[in-house]
């Protein structure tokens, strides 16, 4: 399957999904990307001390705060990045988590869903360089696409049966 298939059955498996399942799987991947073991080797002169202190505890928050809460988190965030264009990769997958999950609890949009989605399958591109044109062929990202399905698949599947 090729990356516009992909990101094509993300968007559609998003979009029929229950409110649970979006819900579900959101929580899910905004955990799995805004861990904050995932940037403990960061260079500490990207954020200023406010800001990692904001980052720290958003993420190991993310499911208690509200929307208020993690937006004022994720704009002291943005207000501390010190790093000119180039932070470090794990650091940007949690701010980006962050936000759209915020954007999600804020507005209820299923787009930042399917953009928290995207930046999952982006992460797992990212540790294994996934092909354009067969993007499920290593078996990393065959199994994060297929988590992608399972979590945001059992109302699509069954009105797929009716």
């Amino acid at each position: 399957m090729d990356y516009g298939a992909v990101d094509a059955e993300i968007r559609r498996l998003v979009s029929a999904a229950s409110e649970g399942e979006v819900r579900a799987f959101g929580q899910q991947t905004v955990i799995r990307l805004a861990r904050s073991d995932r940037f403990q080797d960061a260079d500490e002169d990207e954020l200023t001390e406010q800001a990692w202190a904001a980052l720290t505890t958003a993420c190991a928050n993310v499911l208690t705060l509200d929307a208020a809460e993690l937006r004022a988190a994720v704009e002291t965030i943005d207000d501390g990045i010190l790093a000119d264009g180039d932070l470090d990769t794990e650091v940007l997958v949690a701010i980006q988590a962050l936000g759209h999950w915020q954007g999600y609890l804020e507005h209820g949009g299923r787009e930042e869903i399917y953009e928290l989605a995207l930046r999952s399958i982006e992460d797992v591109d990212h540790e294994v360089c996934a092909a354009l044109d067969d993007f499920l062929a290593t078996p990393e990202m065959a199994a994060e696409y297929e988590r992608i399905r399972r979590l945001l698949g059992s109302a699509s599947d069954r009105r797929g049966q009716a």
